[in-house]
């Protein structure tokens, strides 16, 4: 008994009969339709669940994959969240911190403060790391060009030629000097062949617009970036204030004199900036040029909290004046 395609069944006195038709073999009932064996038609159904099976799990990981990133990204947001409260109280108590110490006239502030905080809050697993730095130890960008406009290059002590000089301890190209006031001077005058393309004309708003400027790579700015501010009075602060900082200051200090201050401040921070005549080798003949672009008090801070919990982090940066408790600068990321 064999299966026959025309009656759809399984018919008795069906004789078997070879033929081969177009390269293909079969067998014929009587009345001359071909035969199918059952198994041939088992395969055909065996693969076609196959493939379905196939679509099924492409169609079931595809959705895992969905809900599984979904619920991460749901879950990184919400961390996000918290780590971000966690890193504004940091910029809050930093501020409370900042504001009790000045309120006592005798202190002063020489280098930069961190305080790493662990597991802050019973219900917050992490850390809070904070970071306090006086940014009138650092050189101000926006001086080099004065509000007449009119750039001293002439005078070694004018805040052009300390900014050339800092450059220069630094090993960077001094035209980078040029370019900074190309961009902030109003004028479309160019010192460089290049260097008014695209200039803002106007004082800088943040450091970070160096990167701006064409002609300044990143890598030029990675390396001044510890050295250089936007704000405070413009008066560089000889009590925070870096090496190379202290030498842009005048030709005649070196290496070694600037480390002198360096190690004499913390034992004996400055009072005022004319105590840095009793230090060996800072004579009148020193101090007196350059002792107008220097103080021995601060008013303008940097704080730089990061709250960090499981892989998860979340910064906040600010520039706090606090002789009028605004924020001059802020940026999360």
């Amino acid at each position: 008994m064999e299966f026959c395609k025309r009656s759809g069944g399984f018919q008795k006195g069906c004789k078997i009969s070879p033929f081969t038709k177009g390269g293909l073999r079969g067998i014929l009932c009587p009345n001359g339709f071909p035969l199918r064996h059952i198994h041939e038609q088992q395969g055909v159904a065996l693969v076609v669940v196959l493939l379905a099976l196939v679509l099924l799990t492409a169609m079931v990981v595809e959705f895992s994959y969905g809900v599984y990133t979904g619920t991460n990204d749901l879950y990184n947001w919400r961390d996000a969240q918290r780590l971000s409260v966690m890193a504004r109280s940091g910029i809050n108590v930093s501020a409370r911190f900042l504001s009790n110490l000045l309120k006592d006239r005798t202190f002063k502030f020489t280098e930069p403060v961190e305080m790493p905080v662990e597991n802050p809050f019973e219900d917050f697993k992490g850390n809070i790391a904070i970071r306090v730095e006086d940014e009138m130890g650092k050189f101000n960008l926006n001086s080099i060009v004065p509000l007449n406009q009119i750039v001293n290059e002439t005078d070694q002590y004018s805040p052009y030629s300390c900014f050339k000089r800092l450059l220069t301890v630094l090993s960077l190209d001094v035209k980078i000097a040029d370019r900074i006031v190309d961009w902030i001077d109003k004028n479309g005058e160019s010192r460089l062949s290049d260097s008014e393309a695209g200039a803002k004309n106007a004082l800088l708003d943040s450091v970070d617009e160096l990167l701006l400027i064409h002609g300044i790579s990143k890598e030029d700015y990675d390396k001044l970036l510890p050295y250089i501010t936007i704000y405070g009075s413009g008066g560089i602060n000889i009590n925070s204030a870096s090496k190379p900082v202290i030498r842009c200051l005048s030709n005649d200090i070196s290496d070694e004199l600037a480390q002198r201050v360096i190690d004499y401040r913390k034992s004996m921070p400055f009072k005022v900036k004319a105590d840095l005549q009793n230090l060996n080798g800072f004579g009148s003949t020193v101090y007196n040029p350059f002792s107008g672009m220097i103080t021995a008090e601060s008013s303008t801070f940097s704080i730089k909290s990061t709250a960090s919990s499981e892989g998860v982090k979340r910064v906040i940066e600010t520039v706090l004046d606090t002789t009028t408790n605004m924020v001059q600068y802020w940026k999360e990321y």
